[in-house]
């Protein structure tokens, strides 16, 4: 062996050794490379603190009034909590159009929660009424229209049907359920800034709505009557950030969940309606807002004449947010 050693190697040995010697070069240039993108990665990626979750709230039956909760769990469809899920219920007409406090704006006295597999419906002078979650496959699928998109919802039966529309003194309501084999509404065909990974039930945009504590605080000092975010339904509240700081978060960190920026509220008349009363007054705040919460003209095509208060966030990661949780904006360096 050591004779062969000290000897002169054949051309093609030679030729070897030298892209062996190459191929090993090539992978620790390979492996630096990669070491070094993820070490860019890692430091591309910080995040600042810029609030706390202050509050929670989830709206099982669209227009109804929310229920406020110390957690909730955060799907691609918005919040959950046990067999309640945000805006999953919705009021329609026997033609399947939808039925919202626009229309109908005493459907904000409607309380809702749940119990024992039931959802609980409480209203002023009516009798508690108890219906089951899981609604019998035997009831009859809806084809519901909610803002120019089909969308199929469950007959929720006769009794809470008759329950709705003798509170409201109306014509003849059903209630319809969402269920998860059905298919959600896309996002990005009620409006153009979301994605196509974005999809709600009867939701009006977005899984989510974030609004700061701060943004409210700034328009009670324009109102001459107070409101509280009762009238604009966000999800989740923050606190300790600016007046409309929440516009400026491209992506947030709550708990485990991580979410998307898409885009800025426009606001109808259904904030004008007293959540306390379910009188609709068609002016304030709107007519506040309009004064300074327009969008700029090159988003008009967007928003319209509405003026913008909170912002709709997409889901990218899944998990559960609790009052208290400190809010992290992602800084991409």
């Amino acid at each position: 062996m050591a004779g062969f050693l000290r000897g002169p190697l054949p051309p093609s040995s030679r030729l070897a050794l030298i892209g062996a010697s190459a191929a090993i070069l090539s992978l620790g240039a390979l492996a630096a490379w990669r070491w070094r993108r993820r070490a860019l990665r890692r430091r591309r990626r910080e995040m600042q603190r810029v609030g706390v979750v202050s509050d929670i709230v989830i709206y099982p039956v669209k227009s109804c009034r929310g229920l406020r909760l110390d957690e909730a769990e955060v799907t691609p469809l918005g919040l959950r909590k046990g067999d309640l899920r945000d805006r999953f219920w919705l009021v329609i007409k026997e033609d399947g159009h939808m039925v919202t406090a626009r229309q109908e704006p005493r459907l904000v006295l409607i309380s809702v929660n749940s119990r024992n597999g039931h959802l609980i419906l409480n209203a002023p002078e009516m009798k508690e009424l108890a219906i089951p979650v899981k609604t019998s496959g035997k009831n009859p699928v809806k084809n519901c229209r909610v803002f120019g998109l089909d969308i199929e919802g469950r007959d929720c039966g006769d009794e809470v049907a008759h329950w709705i529309t003798t509170f409201l003194n109306s014509e003849s309501y059903r209630l319809v359920h969402f269920e998860t084999q059905m298919a959600p509404r896309k996002c990005e065909l009620i409006n153009t800034p979301f994605r196509p990974i974005d999809e709600v039930p009867y939701s009006d945009a977005g899984p989510l709505l974030v609004i700061s504590e701060a943004s409210m605080e700034d328009l009670n000092t324009r109102l001459e009557k107070k409101l509280d975010l009762r009238n604009f339904r966000p999800s989740i509240t923050v606190s300790g950030c600016s007046a409309f700081e929440e516009d400026t978060w491209n992506k947030i960190i709550i708990g485990d969940v991580e979410m998307k920026l898409i885009m800025q509220c426009g606001r109808c008349i259904l904030t004008t309606v007293d959540p306390d009363n379910g009188i609709i007054d068609r002016k304030e705040p709107l007519e506040t807002l309009k004064r300074y919460r327009m969008c700029d003209p090159a988003e008009r095509h967007i928003h319209k004449t509405a003026p913008l208060f909170g912002s709709y966030f997409g889901v990218d990661k899944t998990g559960t947010v609790r009052v208290g949780d400190p809010v992290y904006k992602i800084i991409e360096c």
